[in-house]
């Protein structure tokens, strides 16, 4: 409104100056077009009072957020000082853990406010331009000057520069409301007790020609003591499987999170008691060049595991057993594959995604969309681009594969697809579109009601769909956010969750039903797992949790200095889980809590476990290690 007696206050200092007056142009629509004019005068107004609204709202809430510091509310304050006094105290423990997810949801909350109020101010800004510039263009044609030599150009000169000014301080606000509210989570970031690790031990260290890798600067090293023996590999039990896998897939590891992603391994004599920077039960340890958040993938004597950076995308392959370098490929030359890697957070990364594997290829997708399948000696046997995926943090989806496909979750802010590709050719067997939102959750299959099915989970919606055609048997929407824990499946319900969402235990079918849900511990990255009638959930705030699968009833619950991003691991009736500072805490499934040990690692992970028989797979900030129980040969 104020634009507009602005405008109209030029116009009448102009006319005062030539003391000539405007004269009306008559036409037949003089009255169609002066209702116009009133009409978007109305809109002009009404656009400008929401714009003003608007950006008076996001800079209110912005001063707020910079004043009273969400995170760090004076009532948590109050409960950690007396938990500091009392930390045995469970009713105090509770309560701060409530206060503290009421902070980060309202938190969460504003910033989505601000997000949608910042696009609604830009909307209002570009409607309230558009209408001022209709406006004046319908008052031109009826208002013609009496001055010889002027025209109306003046008067669009003068509300283009008004309009430009105007547009510019809207835009403004929304960029100060938007763009400066300060982020307490990197300020709040989970942190612990750093602890300096002592120096190496004065053990002895049998260096092994790693060949190319020891060129290549892997900094390949075997730890062990004088005269160790180690026992022999020895075939997982056939018994006691509830899923139908071939037994090629139960002896290995061969996707993130094992045999069909569904967090439980069949190997035995696991070790529990381990430490990294002594070296006790570190059979080997190699620097890795290319970073990657991607999980150990094993098949036979060959482990997988894969790098990115902006230079080049690999595939590697270990011997399992000494750690040696066997081949490492390249994944370039590509059709269609970008010429400059896509904009990632380094917490993702440009190989966050894990490798698959069905023993006859390897298969890898990385941040680029490019897609490639390797034999075990790492010849190429096919490679293709998927198209850029559309993704603020970076592509994170696992590859899994059975038979002759290889299954992709490509959910991307441009919409949801899951894919098979032919495992052989690498054509596109099938390609299913999702109404789901982004995601970064990795597929799992299970053989449910005699089909086999992929279930995967997404904002909004956790569903099923038919392997061998794609199509969609049953969905349903219980999550929210940004969702990054994959589903776990056992007895005939799926659990899927996300944090500032919800954990739910969902009936699968064509009807599916809620059989159970909670909200009080959620995990941000980490998928759940099930085994022997036990849910297990670990949370980013260092929580980790058992529940009854059945009921939802809580069993137990166990509360760390560091969060956790790997997802937990069953094997050989332990659940094996590692925060992000690198220590492994291993509990027996069962009802009561039972802790089996936690043993360090030396460096900072945020990667799940991979196991094979006596030994563990961890991938650590920089390194990757091989874990077995090493005994000393009796004297």
């Amino acid at each position: 409104m104020e634009l507009r007696v602005l405008c109209a206050s030029v116009v009448s200092i102009y006319k005062s100056k030539n003391e000539r007056p405007y004269k009306i142009i008559a036409n037949d629509g003089m009255q169609n077009t002066q209702d116009n004019i009133k009409l978007f005068g109305s809109l002009i107004t009404a656009s400008g009072i929401f714009c003003l609204a608007v950006a008076l709202l996001l800079l209110i809430n912005y001063w707020h957020i910079r004043q009273t510091k969400p995170l760090e509310t004076e009532a948590l304050k109050s409960l950690v000082q007396q938990f500091q006094a009392d930390p045995e105290s469970e009713a105090l423990k509770k309560e701060i853990r409530s206060l503290d997810l009421l902070a980060r949801k309202a938190f969460f909350t504003s910033r989505w406010q601000i997000k949608t109020g910042a696009f609604l101010l830009l909307f209002g800004a570009i409607a309230f331009a558009t209408f001022l510039r209709i406006y004046h263009t319908m008052k031109a044609r009826i208002l013609e000057p009496l001055i010889d030599g002027v025209d109306s150009k003046i008067t669009r000169m003068l509300s283009q520069r008004w309009i430009l000014i105007t547009g510019g301080l809207l835009l403004g606000s929304a960029l100060v409301a938007s763009f400066l509210t300060t982020d307490y989570l990197k300020i709040y970031e989970e942190t612990g007790t750093i602890v300096q690790a002592p120096a190496e031990p004065a053990v002895k260290v049998a260096v092994v020609d790693a060949g190319e890798g020891k060129d290549k600067g892997y900094g390949l090293e075997v730890r062990g003591y004088d005269s160790v023996v180690t026992d022999a590999l020895v075939t997982p039990a056939k018994a006691g499987a509830s899923t139908p896998y071939s037994e090629g897939f139960r002896n290995n590891h061969p996707s993130f999170r094992g045999p069909w992603g569904q967090g439980i391994s069949y190997h035995t004599g696991i070790p529990v008691d381990w430490d990294g920077p002594t070296g006790k039960n570190i059979k080997w340890k190699v620097a890795l060049t290319k970073k990657g958040y991607n999980s150990p993938v094993i098949w036979g004597d060959k482990l997988f595991i894969a790098g990115a950076d902006n230079e080049s995308e690999v595939v590697y392959c270990f011997n399992r057993l000494d750690g040696k370098l066997l081949w490492e490929q390249a994944a370039k030359d590509i059709p269609g594959s970008p010429a400059v890697p896509p904009k990632v957070t380094a917490d993702t990364g440009l190989s966050a995604p894990s490798v698959t594997t069905d023993g006859q290829h390897v298969y890898a997708i990385f941040a680029t969309g490019d897609v490639l399948a390797l034999d075990l000696e790492g010849k190429r046997i096919w490679a293709k681009n998927l198209g850029v995926p559309d993704n603020h943090y970076g592509h994170s989806s696992s590859l899994i594969c059975w038979k002759d496909k290889v299954i992709i979750q490509f959910d991307t802010n441009k919409g949801g697809r899951l894919l098979a590709l032919n495992s052989l050719t690498g054509e596109i067997s099938w390609d299913t579109p999702r109404k789901s939102k982004i995601s970064w959750s990795s597929p799992i299959m299970a053989e449910i009601d005699g089909k086999l099915q992929i279930i995967t989970t997404s904002s909004p919606t956790v569903a099923g769909y038919d392997f061998d055609s794609g199509a969609q048997f049953w969905a349903i929407d219980c999550l929210s956010g940004e969702v990054g824990p994959s589903a776990a499946f056992a007895d005939g319900l799926v659990y899927a969750a996300n944090e500032y969402a919800r954990l739910a235990a969902i009936k699968p079918g064509p009807t599916p039903q809620i059989v159970w849900e909670s909200d009080e511990y959620l995990p941000e990255a980490a998928s759940p797992a099930v085994s022997d009638g036990l849910l297990f959930i670990a949370t980013s705030y260092g929580m980790f949790v058992c529940y009854d699968s059945k009921t939802g009833k809580k069993q137990w619950e166990k509360e760390y200095g560091q969060g956790f991003y790997g997802s937990p691991m069953i094997a050989e009736g332990k659940v094996y889980v590692m925060d992000r500072s690198g220590a492994m805490h291993i509990f027996k499934v069962d009802r009561t809590l039972t802790s089996l040990g936690d043993p360090v690692l030396g460096e900072k992970s945020v990667v799940t476990p991979a196991f094979a028989d006596k030994a563990i797979y961890l991938k650590g900030e920089k390194s990757l290690f091989c874990i077995e129980t090493i005994r000393q040969q009796k004297k």
